[in-house]
């Protein structure tokens, strides 16, 4: 069973490092994230599991002690998901970052699994895969980690779309209240057109809970590149 979730976002600005003199922008965002994971700690989870978007090459599963890195963004900084054997593959950028912020809070409260999942992948096979993350007889927390639209402004990676902040409105309105229903129905087209990165990890945590009753908490939203960046907690 689900026994707590948290939505984080998974820009590699968020690690002090990599952002640099910009730094202090997302304290916001770290705090909250921070917050989430406590709710996530206090819920006494058997296993975490991190649910992020991945390329090809990196998708599936990665057991405890997996490591990646954060050099592709300019820093010498390696992170490891939590402690175990590891996989011989590294991390995706969003489960790298998931690292990052598990050590920065200082995780130890259960194993941390990851899951690299594709931005593409369809509602329904995201309901399969988040359903088969939670069996019956297990406390298991989700730690969904994606970002919503990258089209907010006309400086964004994906340049302005009008339609991006209701996307991202709806998205924080059904993270904030635990609306599995309305992850669930979240357009996957018009998530992929607007490239928001979280869509596919959102659905797969509504899977997850299935029809556990929950209640959810909207810890951040703001999008201060342009990009969609929301933090929620359900527990």
């Amino acid at each position: 069973m689900l026994a707590a979730a948290a939505a984080c976002p998974c820009p590699p600005l968020l690690v002090p490092e990599v952002a640099r003199g910009a730094a202090h922008e997302m304290d916001g965002a770290r705090a909250a994230c921070a917050e989430a994971l406590d709710v996530l700690a206090a819920a006494r989870p058997d296993r975490l599991v991190v649910v992020g978007p991945a390329d090809p090459a990196a998708r599936g599963a990665f057991p405890p002690g997996s490591s990646g890195s954060l050099h592709g963004f300019g820093v010498d900084l390696a992170v490891t998901l939590g402690r175990g054997p590891g996989a011989e593959r590294a991390l995706p950028a969003s489960l790298a970052v998931a690292a990052w912020l598990l050590e920065w809070a200082g995780w130890d409260a259960a194993p941390v699994h990851g899951l690299g999942v594709a931005e593409t992948l369809a509602p329904e096979r995201c309901a399969t895969t988040g359903r088969e993350l939670a069996p019956d007889g297990e406390r298991v927390a989700v730690l969904a980690m994606g970002d919503g639209s990258a089209c907010r402004t006309l400086k964004a990676p994906g340049y302005f779309d009008e339609r991006a902040a209701a996307f991202d409105a709806e998205a924080a309105r059904a993270l904030g209240t635990a609306d599995t229903a309305a992850l669930a129905a979240l357009d996957a087209e018009l998530g992929y057109e607007l490239q928001s990165s979280g869509r596919a990890s959102w659905q797969v945590l509504a899977g997850a809970a299935g029809k556990t009753r929950l209640t959810g908490k909207l810890l951040y939203d703001s999008a201060p590149y342009g990009v969609g960046y929301l933090v929620a907690s359900w527990s």
